[in-house]
């Protein structure tokens, strides 16, 4: 059976992530992160959106949950932990409607994933100076 929990320290990266690359359409307080244990699939993290039907009938905006797969990300290193939350984070449009950009679009592979991983180690000098 698998077991979840909310992923309070994934949620605080996730959030500076955020801020440090201006991702400003991404609304971070609507990004819940957790952490799942038991399950048998091979990815590191999945997303998960809110469905428009369900954001109407209870009359709420978009909201993500992003699954962080315990038994394969907390192994990783911390320059892949943080490629795999920005590969998620690709995953949100920048309408921030509660859909999802697809793998088949090509804006979301490793190359991608790269350029905002060096991107954020650039930009987090500075914004950590201003802090």
């Amino acid at each position: 059976m698998i077991r979840y929990e909310r992923a309070l320290d994934i949620e605080e990266k996730l959030e500076e992530i955020i801020n440090v690359l201006g991702w400003y359409h991404i609304i971070d307080s609507r990004i819940i992160c957790v952490r799942s244990f038991g399950a048998k699939s091979k990815a590191l993290a999945r997303i998960w959106s809110f469905p428009k039907i369900w954001q109407t009938a209870l009359e709420i905006g978009p909201f993500y949950v992003i699954e962080f797969l315990s038994e394969n990300y907390d192994k990783l290193s911390e320059k892949e932990k943080i490629k795999t939350i920005i590969h998620e984070l690709l995953h949100i449009p920048k309408r921030f409607s509660g859909g999802l950009v697809s793998h088949k679009h090509g804006k979301i592979c490793e190359e991608t994933e790269e350029k905002w991983y060096r991107e954020y180690k650039r930009r987090r000098k500075d914004f950590l100076g201003k802090s």
